[in-house]
């Protein structure tokens, strides 16, 4: 019975502390991230485009950082790596807040170098605490608190800000999340499972072993699936504009979100999932026709199909992660993955605003759509011939090897 994972799942003692406190964590970071630019236009009385520079040069300090300290996570573990984070990031957001655009500016990149690597801990820990058979639900029910962490964040946010100087609320919720990062730091959950004699003497494993076109292929599908979701966040504001409802812009992204926890309670619960190639060009191909809609019904209703696999998507990308690399190298694994969504998550905006600014809203969604299924047909081709090539030297017919299968077939296969 599908629901029957999801049992397992929550029964489990660490995997439900872990979720729980991921949602909590990950409130404050959704949160800050809205508020930041808000902050930044009225309270210092800057422009959108310099607003826009301090989320760049956070983004881009949080990519560059991320594979770094996955590698740490694996050599030094997370205590070791999280301590120093806090006291950095905790000391730059005590006293950015109430300082002039420039400093404001250099303090959140320095956070960002710093930031306590939270999602890659929290998805690190859940693997480590289910079986294979669960791994899967378990980081469908993540991608879930995800969605309604993002959900919820920026409304608590801007609500305080509404009623409060930004500054302060700022401050709080930084505050509040270096706290969450204390919690995590103080209950140190296992982030990997025993490792075996071989595998703890591989101290030092080179990247070339595991930096294969089937990881660098995962990788794409996760920048693929954020350039869709962060150009659709846009495409969607000016879709609400255009049709003089920015009231009513809560409603359809929350319906868009609504589809997503849909999508991800469903594709935990199946045993045989498509493969993450085909989630994304469906995810691609449901948004690219959002253009179409002709009113607010419209942008709901196709929202919540495109987010039937947002959710999906995502995890996929994240589950086939774990499998094509040696659990000894996974933190800095998914600090590039990481650094591939953050990536996508600076590009899809700007794409899809390019495209908005000569076509309209319709423009923004297109843009992003054929995007993420060129970049899917892109990844697929990949796998696909380094599968055929492993198959001629085995001396066995490419055809024998769907390109419809995921990426752990394929590693096995080979």
């Amino acid at each position: 019975m599908p629901a029957t994972r999801y049992r397992r799942v929550l029964a489990n003692r660490r995997t439900r502390q872990l979720l729980l406190l991921g949602f909590a964590i990950r409130i404050p970071t959704f949160g800050v991230s809205v508020l930041l630019t808000i902050h930044v236009v009225e309270t210092l009385h800057r422009t959108w485009s310099q607003a826009g520079l301090v989320a760049a040069a956070s983004t881009l300090a949080v990519a560059l950082s991320g594979p770094w300290r996955g590698r740490l996570l694996d050599t030094l573990g997370l205590r070791r790596v999280v301590a120093p984070s806090i006291l950095v990031t905790a000391g730059c957001w005590a006293v950015a807040p109430f300082v002039g655009y420039v400093p404001l500016l250099m303090l959140a990149a320095l956070a960002g170098l710093f930031a306590v690597p939270t999602f890659t801990v929290i998805r690190q820990g859940i693997i480590a605490a289910t079986s294979d058979e669960d791994r899967r639900t378990a980081l469908a029910t993540d991608g879930i608190i995800v969605e309604l962490s993002f959900m919820l964040g920026p409304v608590i946010a801007i609500a305080f800000g509404g009623h409060f100087p930004t500054s302060w609320v700022i401050f709080c919720l930084e505050m509040a999340s270096a706290a969450l990062a204390a919690l995590l730091w103080w209950i140190d959950p296992p982030i990997r499972q025993a490792l075996d004699e071989e595998a703890a003497a591989d101290v030092d494993l080179p990247r070339e072993r595991w930096v294969t076109p089937r990881f660098l292929a995962v990788c794409l599908v996760g920048f693929a699936a954020v350039v869709v979701l962060s150009g659709s966040d846009v495409s969607f504001v000016a879709a609400a504009r255009h049709f003089d409802a920015s009231a009513q812009l809560g409603l359809v992204l929350a319906v868009w979100g609504l589809g997503s926890v849909l999508g991800g309670l469903v594709y935990g619960a199946m045993t045989s999932p498509p493969p993450m190639f085909a989630l994304l060009v469906l995810l691609a191909l449901t948004t690219a026709p959002i253009g179409f809609a002709h009113g607010v019904l419209g942008l709901c209703v196709w929202g919540f199909v495109a987010g039937l696999f947002c959710a999906p998507t995502m995890t996929a990308s994240v589950d086939a992660l774990t499998r094509v690399v040696p659990e000894r190298v996974r933190g800095e694994a998914m600090g590039w993955h990481g650094s591939f969504l953050t990536l996508g998550g600076a590009l899809g905006g700007p794409l899809a605003g390019v495209f908005i600014d000569r076509h309209g809203f319709a423009g923004g969604f297109a843009s992003v759509g054929l995007t993420g299924a060129a970049i899917a047909g892109l990844g697929a081709v990949m796998v696909g011939a380094r599968r055929g090539l492993r198959s001629r030297r085995a001396g066995l017919p490419a055809s024998s090897q769907a390109l419809g299968t995921d990426v752990e077939t394929a590693r096995r296969a080979d």
